[in-house]
């Protein structure tokens, strides 16, 4: 069975870099993949690098849509192919959508995405939110996942806070004059 190349072709793919998947014995269904990718703007060279990445960790190359998702939140190309490289980009891509759509700067994605990667502790992006959303800057967010917090306590630390910011001035108030009788 031969591989369709064509649909790359009409997708604007350089006939190099088709020369290079080719090569790489790209099967049909890793050709989808990439026209997913390049339907989201990623360029050959990073497509072709990344159908090589999984050949490198002996799978096909599967992650089209992840990879898409990363690239419409607007992770460069870098990021998502180095990502590929630690083979986790299935398992990151969710992860790092939600993480850019909370609105946390660059350096702190990157940092909790380096963390992630490399097995350490780390807060979901749902109990971050959560915490941003009680008020907590991200520093002091980082300061919490450097220490290790776990979801169960920060779930426990955003409850808290929730529970004071919604009765705070709320309390019992004596009020000064006349008694009815």
């Amino acid at each position: 069975m031969f591989t369709d190349y064509r649909v790359l072709d009409k997708g604007g793919m350089w006939s190099s870099a088709i020369e290079q998947l080719k090569t790489l014995n790209t099967s049909d269904a890793e050709v989808n993949e990439i026209v997913k990718l390049k339907n989201a703007g990623i360029t050959d060279d990073t497509c072709v690098a990344l159908v090589r990445a999984a050949h490198e960790k002996s799978h096909p190359f599967n992650s089209g849509d992840a990879g898409a998702d990363l690239a419409r939140a607007g992770y460069p190309e870098s990021e998502i192919l180095e990502v590929a490289r630690l083979d986790q980009l299935d398992i990151l891509g969710g992860e790092a959508v939600a993480l850019k759509l909370i609105r946390l700067s660059d350096s702190t994605i990157h940092t909790l995405l380096e963390r992630r990667m490399h097995g350490l502790p780390v807060l979901s992006s749902r109990e971050i939110a959560r915490l941003k959303n009680t008020g907590l800057t991200e520093k002091d967010i980082l300061q919490r996942v450097n220490r290790g917090m776990t979801d169960a306590q920060a779930d426990h630390e955003a409850m808290e806070r929730e529970v004071n910011r919604n009765h705070s001035g709320t309390g019992f108030v004596r009020m000064r004059g006349r008694r009815p009788r």
